[in-house]
């Protein structure tokens, strides 16, 4: 049994999160495993390479490329530019978030490595929830 959805929230009445138009939209099916198929166009065009970010925004998910930035600057700026920081407040917010990306980036890491060794036939239903769909 296949789902489907949208790109756009219908809700919206075609806008995106920021309240713009997009500039493409595809509907897509969701599969029984809860995996999708990015449109090749839209895969090619962001430059996508082996992983995404996926946020939930309110009642949207978003899927957008992994920067390619190790520290994240660019993008740390272009959310803070856009929660409308500026001037001297922009510049201690900006060194306060750029602070936490290591620390968050090895929690993320153990987190992780936890997760892999408790999916070594434990039985235990969490691990089961996060690993169902690549066990086969």
């Amino acid at each position: 049994m296949d789902m489907n959805i949208d790109l756009m929230n219908n809700r919206h009445k075609g806008e995106n999160i920021m309240g713009s138009q997009p500039s493409e939209a595809k509907r897509i099916s969701v599969s029984e495993k809860r995996q999708i198929t990015i449109p090749k166009r839209f895969f090619e065009k962001l430059g996508i390479k082996e992983s995404l970010i996926c946020e939930l925004r309110d009642d949207e998910i978003v899927l957008r490329p992994v920067p390619t930035d190790d520290d994240f600057s660019e993008q740390i700026l272009k959310d803070l530019i856009q929660e409308g920081y500026d001037g001297e407040f922009l510049l201690t917010e900006f060194k306060k978030r750029k602070a936490q990306i290591r620390p968050a980036i090895e929690t993320l890491i153990e987190e992780a490595d936890q997760a892999a060794q408790q999916a070594t036939e434990t039985g235990d239903e969490e691990t089961e929830s996060l690993f169902d769909d690549v066990r086969e």
